[in-house]
């Protein structure tokens, strides 16, 4: 966690309205592999990290709850008494979304200001939207003492993106924010919401991002519509979701849904199979099976689920020409966003340089990377 950004907000808000508030920190996440399962009832394996939203949260005593957002300098007004999603799309409606969630459950919330600030990069599939949704939950819980548990808070927040964003996600983003262990990953059970931690020593080698910096705009249209295909297959096979399907079972029906549909379907069945064999490779120490599982599920990304994009892929081939990556692969949503690279840390730097100026080359445009450590999920900031 960055005391530089904790500072920020705390005194952002003491500056605003003159009073000591409690304070949060929400990680975003990254998952190590399982993309596109956790919608599909599946297994996922992410992990909190430690670049995320802290937000800072007070009671107030007007008609009026006031949120600013410090990083596009932003302020919305509202009543608690009165929400309703704002018209254009907004960061409010995350903030707005998680009220209104908990109001469904019958529990009242009083008019509060609340100042958010974040180090997760823009458009890098980290899960900002995650992180700050559960910032809010997990504040308001705190601040108004609602009873909620860390599974309730969750669930609201999920649902908040569902109605309010207008994203029919999964549970995976949440869960990693709201419950990561610091050095571990969090083998999750997209069903029955248990998941298994298995503590992470890559050796010589790290996990860095790659960032694209770019963020087609298809991206959340095609996401609903890879959900429905998934949703629709599972009703032409008679099972809950696709995660109870085998390539046997989908091939009972390939005469009855399109060559396209077919293979994303495909896809699913067989990255839910890679998750859990990533588990025993990590459990077995075997980082060269890991890396080949991770490359395995870019290709069903790129391929067979439809979700990938040019800048993407130039930086998957651009890993797999050099021997020091062990795996790669894009990372969330799709048509944008970062790339994981399993990478051996004494290659770190010359990748760096050498990818930096290629990307550019290639793209006229900067790519950003970083490497991030796995942090504890969603927790109060006391100090």
């Amino acid at each position: 966690m960055n005391n530089a950004l904790v500072n920020k907000v705390k005194n952002t808000f003491v500056d605003k309205f003159n009073t000591q508030p409690l304070v949060v920190f929400s990680p975003g996440r990254i998952n190590i592999i399982g993309e596109h399962t956790d919608y599909n009832d599946g297994f996922v394996f992410p992990a909190a990290v430690n670049k995320g939203i802290v937000a800072a949260f007070q009671k107030n005593d007007s008609d009026t709850s006031v949120a600013y957002a410090i990083d596009v300098d932003d302020t919305i007004e509202f009543s608690v008494n009165s929400i309703q999603p704002l018209a254009k799309e907004s960061w409010g409606n995350y903030v707005l979304g998680v009220i209104a969630e908990i109001q469904k459950k019958g529990i009242t919330v009083g008019n509060f200001n609340v100042v958010f600030s974040g180090n997760i990069p823009a458009g890098s599939g980290m899960s900002s939207s995650a992180a700050l949704e559960n910032s809010v939950a997990f504040g308001l819980n705190e601040l108004f003492d609602l009873g909620l548990t860390r599974e309730e808070m969750i669930f609201i927040s999920q649902k908040a993106e569902h109605n309010y964003v207008g994203v029919n996600c999964g549970i995976m983003d949440q869960y990693a924010s709201m419950f990561g262990i610091k050095d571990h990953a969090l083998l999750l059970d997209c069903r029955s919401i248990e998941a298994k931690p298995f503590h992470i020593d890559f050796e010589g080698y790290e996990l860095m991002l790659i960032n694209t910096n770019v963020k087609h705009s298809l991206s959340d249209s095609a996401y609903n519509d890879r959900r429905s295909v998934c949703e629709s297959i599972s009703e032409m096979l008679n099972i809950k979701a696709l995660r109870d399907a085998t390539e046997a079972d989908l091939e009972t029906i390939k005469d009855n849904v399109t060559e396209e549909n077919y293979q994303k379907a495909l896809f699913v069945i067989q990255e839910n199979k890679r998750a859990e064999l990533a588990s025993k490779a990590m459990t077995d120490g075997d980082l060269k099976t890991l890396g080949e599982l991770i490359y395995g599920s870019h290709h069903g990304l790129q391929h067979q689920y439809k979700v990938s994009c040019e800048e993407l892929d130039y930086l998957v081939d651009q890993a797999k020409e050099n021997h020091q990556i062990l795996g790669a692969r894009m990372m969330g949503g799709g048509f944008g966003g970062c790339t994981i690279n399993l990478i051996a840390k004494s290659a770190v730097n010359d990748f760096k340089t050498k990818i930096s100026e290629r990307y550019k080359n290639k793209f006229g445009k900067d790519c950003s990377i970083y490497s991030v450590e796995l942090a504890d999920g969603t927790k109060l900031i006391t100090d």
